[in-house]
C-alpha cells in the first residue's frame, strides 16, 4: 500500500490549500480558508493536507475536541477532499495514513460527517467504501429537502395558491449586499422568540463572508409598501442553491412573502442550477422532524437525500490494510 506524508495545515499553506479546493472533486467554498477562519477564535483548526511528494492529494477540514477530531464544526459538511483524479486504492490508502497519523497523535475518535453527493462535481463515494470497511458506527442521518432542478417537478395544489394569491399583493423582492436590515428586523427577533437562540453568523461576518465570496453568498429580501417583511440568504456552489437563513415577519402567511420570494428564486434566480437544497427539517439531532417545514419544503417539489454523520475509532486504520487483493 503507498505511503503518504500527513501533515497539519500551516498559515504558511493558504494558497497551496486554496488552490487545491479550487481543483478538488468534492469542494465547495466552505473549505475556503477564507470562510473557514472567519471563526477561528472558536475552533481549535486540526485540519490536515495529505501530499504525494510536493503534490497535495487530499486535505481534511477538522478541528478538535479533547481527543476527538471532527468534520469542521463549523461546517455544514465536510469528509476528506480529494483530487479529481483520485482513485479508490489511492482512496483506501491515504484514509489508512490518515487515521494512522490521528492515531499515533493521540486522537482516538474521527467524527465524520460526510458531504451531501449533490454538491460533488463528479462521483465521490470512496469514502463510504472506507467507512465500511472501518466498521464506523453511523450516528446521525438528516434528511435534506431537494428539488432536482434538471427534471420535472410541480407545486402542490395549495402552493400554487399561495403562490398566485402573493402575486395579487404589492410584493417587491431585491437582491441586497447589506446585510443588517433582514438580520435586525427579520431573523434575530425570529428565532429569539421561536428558539430561544442567535444566528449561526452575525450579520458582520456574514457581511466580511459576502466580500469574499460575493457569487457564492446572495441575499434577497421582500418588501411590501417599502416594509422588510421577508429574506433569505442563498449559499451558491458550481451545482447547487442552498438557503442558509430563511425567515419572514408576522405577515408572511396573510403576504405569501416566503411562497412569492421562493418561487422567484426557484423558477428565476436558480433556475439553471442542477439542485435546489432546502436542507434538514430536523430537531434533536436528526431526531425529529418538524412536520409543517417539511410539508412546507415538500409542497415546492422537493424529494429526500441524506446526509449523514460517523463515528470512526482511528485505531481500526490497520482494516484498510490489504484489501486490494
Amino acid at each position: 500500500m503507498k505511503h503518504y506524508q500527513i501533515r497539519f495545515y500551516q498559515p504558511s499553506d493558504f494558497d497551496l490549500w486554496n488552490a487545491f479546493i479550487e481543483k478538488a472533486k468534492n469542494a465547495t467554498f466552505l473549505f475556503h480558508r477564507n470562510f473557514m477562519e472567519y471563526h477561528q477564535d472558536r475552533f481549535d483548526d486540526y485540519s490536515l493536507l495529505v501530499l504525494d511528494g510536493d503534490t497535495v492529494v487530499a486535505v481534511l477540514p477538522a478541528n478538535k475536541v479533547d481527543v476527538a477530531v471532527h468534520s469542521h464544526q463549523g461546517l455544514t459538511y465536510g469528509g476528506l477532499v480529494l483530487t479529481e483524479k483520485v482513485k479508490m486504492g489511492d482512496v483506501i490508502a491515504v484514509f489508512k495514513n490518515v487515521l494512522e497519523f490521528l492515531y499515533k497523535n493521540s486522537s482516538t475518535t474521527l467524527y465524520l460527517k460526510q458531504l451531501p453527493s449533490i454538491y460533488s462535481r463528479y462521483f465521490s463515494e470512496e469514502l463510504a467504501y472506507c467507512l465500511f470497511l472501518l466498521q464506523a458506527k453511523l450516528y446521525r442521518n438528516d434528511c435534506l429537502s431537494v428539488i432536482d432542478l434538471s427534471k420535472p417537478f410541480s407545486y402542490s395544489k395549495d402552493r400554487k395558491k399561495c403562490i398566485r394569491r402573493s402575486i395579487s399583493k404589492p410584493l417587491v423582492i431585491k437582491e441586497e449586499t447589506n446585510f443588517e436590515l433582514f438580520w435586525n428586523q427579520i431573523l434575530i427577533p425570529n428565532l429569539q422568540v421561536k428558539h430561544q437562540a442567535q444566528p449561526v453568523h452575525t450579520f458582520e461576518e456574514m457581511t466580511q463572508l459576502h466580500k469574499h465570496f460575493p457569487e457564492n453568498i446572495r441575499h434577497f429580501n421582500v418588501y411590501h409598501n417599502d416594509e422588510i417583511v421577508a429574506g433569505t440568504t442563498v449559499f451558491v456552489t458550481d451545482k447547487v442553491a442552498h438557503p442558509q437563513y430563511i425567515s419572514g415577519n408576522d405577515k408572511k402567511n396573510e403576504l405569501g412573502s416566503l411562497d412569492y420570494l421562493y418561487h422567484h428564486l426557484i423558477t428565476d434566480v436558480f433556475k439553471n442550477k442542477n439542485y435546489f437544497d432546502f436542507g434538514p427539517s430536523h430537531e434533536e439531532n436528526g431526531m425529529k422532524i418538524n412536520d409543517g417545514i417539511l410539508f412546507w419544503k415538500e409542497s415546492f417539489g422537493a424529494k429526500t437525500t441524506m446526509q449523514s454523520y460517523y463515528e470512526i475509532n482511528t485505531a481500526n486504520y490497520n482494516l484498510l490494510d490489504s484489501i486490494l487483493i
